[in-house]
């Protein structure tokens, strides 16, 4: 694998609002964490814009020569969903009917799943909120030694807000300036010492699932403690990099960051990089406006999931991104004429190391300059279709940056080869379009990838693919 040595990465720190260079603690391995799913359905491609994030930062610090340790937490219990009145995952148990670990353990393989179809790196360590209830005990117990915790009047355990003095500093809300009832907690009916105060560990009361012994009794743990304790356990005390979606800043890691640092006495995160939100054809993703999107919708339509790797590279992190279906067609061809192109350099030698070099240094530097990825895809096309570079310069080029951009650019083209029933189908089809018969033209697609043919429809008339 290629190694660009003496570089740094530099990213915006949330905290400082500036740009800072990631470096190792310790010397030896930079430490990352990255907030996870919670496993109660399907990431969405929303989702994975962050998780795609944290991978592009884990292969440009390993591509600059560094050593990297990263964990990803799975949150499989504490989760209340958004009204705040139920766990997501008991949520999920009760609509689906089945028991929430089984649950858990489904869509965190389906996770997983997704996220090596966009070639994002499994973590060093994926530890799950249900193993790590003990972890949770240890730190709770740490912040009552520290008087931060107390128990509240319903049995819960709670943070007291206004004994951590940089409250605030991470999103800019401050505790003076939320008022009671804001809804970015779970509400207690009274219990808390200042309505502002966050739920450690919650009292089990009527639940009966998902429950734990411990020193306050029967319960299960409020969600921001899980990666407090996850983070500082399995990353020895310190985070380099943590790693999360806009959408997390505040109140989770506003929360983290007040139960994390007088746990460790001193800044327990070095750097916080945190991910905008993704639209979709101009909307927010959500299922009231049908547009949630999945990995497995695109293979559905026949699209390459790396395209939406591309798409999601061709945007800077820190801004939000609209997504279509256009554009990840459109990156679907232009991978595919990638791949080709690649096939028929493979064999040229007349490579030049100056010229490589250059484009390769570009590249990396694009992609260390705050993870300018967008300039970073635009040197690939430029690549492409550059005179000056020989076809034995473009071949050794995207063999230097294809673990660096992980979009399959070796891959080999296999050559589709269509059955004569297959054939005649995509002719009915042309037929029916030109007719303007719609019906009949989606009811022949259904056909045709009931036969393992994929169709798009383009400017240029239909487009094929063999799956």
């Amino acid at each position: 694998m290629e190694r660009a040595q003496g570089r740094q990465l530099a990213i915006y720190d949330t905290l400082t609002r500036s740009i800072q260079t990631v470096n190792a603690r310790d010397g030896a391995q930079v430490r990352i964490y990255c907030c996870g799913p919670t496993v109660y359905r399907d990431a969405h491609v929303g989702n994975l814009r962050t998780f795609l994030l944290a991978d592009v930062v884990r292969r440009t610090l390993k591509f600059i020569g560094q050593e990297v340790l990263m964990v990803q937490n799975i949150t499989d219990v504490g989760h209340m969903s958004e009204d705040f009145e139920e766990d997501k995952m008991l949520a999920s148990s009760r609509i689906e009917q089945r028991d929430p670990f089984a649950i858990a353990r489904d869509y965190e393989e389906r996770f997983h799943r997704d996220c090596s179809a966009i070639n994002i790196a499994p973590a060093t360590h994926n530890p799950r909120a249900s193993e790590s209830i003990e972890l949770m005990i240890e730190h709770i117990q740490r912040l009552f030694e520290l008087g931060l915790a107390y128990q509240g009047s319903d049995g819960s355990v709670y943070f007291a807000a206004e004994k951590f003095p940089g409250y605030g500093e991470l999103s800019g809300n401050r505790l003076d300036a939320l008022k009671p009832g804001h809804r970015y907690e779970y509400s207690e009916d009274g219990a808390k010492r200042f309505h502002a105060d966050w739920a450690l560990w919650k009292s089990a009361g009527a639940r009966r699932e998902m429950i734990w012994d411990t020193p306050w009794g029967k319960g299960f743990p409020g969600w921001h403690i899980e990666c407090s304790a996850m983070s500082l356990h399995y990353l020895a005390g310190h985070i380099d990099l943590h790693i999360g979606g806009i959408d997390l800043r505040f109140p989770h890691h506003e929360n983290e960051r007040a139960q994390s640092n007088p746990v460790t006495g001193d800044e327990a995160v070095s750097s916080w990089l945190h991910g905008e939100h993704l639209l979709f054809e101009g909307k927010k993703m959500s299922k009231s406006s049908g547009n949630v999107v999945l990995v497995k919708d695109l293979v559905a339509r026949g699209l390459d999931p790396l395209a939406l790797r591309f798409c999601l590279m061709e945007n800077r992190y820190r801004s939000q991104m609209d997504l279509s279906w256009a554009g990840l067609e459109a990156a679907h061809a232009l991978l595919r004429r990638w791949r080709e192109s690649y096939q028929r350099w493979k064999d040229s030698k007349d490579a030049d190391q100056g010229r490589v070099d250059h484009w390769v240094s570009a590249i990396t530097d694009a992609f260390c300059n705050d993870l300018d990825t967008p300039k970073a895809m635009i040197l690939l096309r430029q690549i492409e279709r550059e005179s000056k570079l020989t076809d034995g310069d473009k071949r050794v080029i995207f063999e230097r940056i294809d673990h660096l951009v992980a979009l399959d650019l070796l891959r080999g083209i296999d050559a589709a080869v269509l059955s004569p029933e297959a054939e005649e189908l995509l002719n009915k089809r042309a037929a029916a379009r030109l007719a303007r018969d719609f019906s009949l033209s989606d009811q022949l697609r259904d056909q045709l990838h009931t036969l393992g043919v994929s169709v798009r429809d383009t400017s240029d008339g239909q487009v094929w693919e063999v799956r």
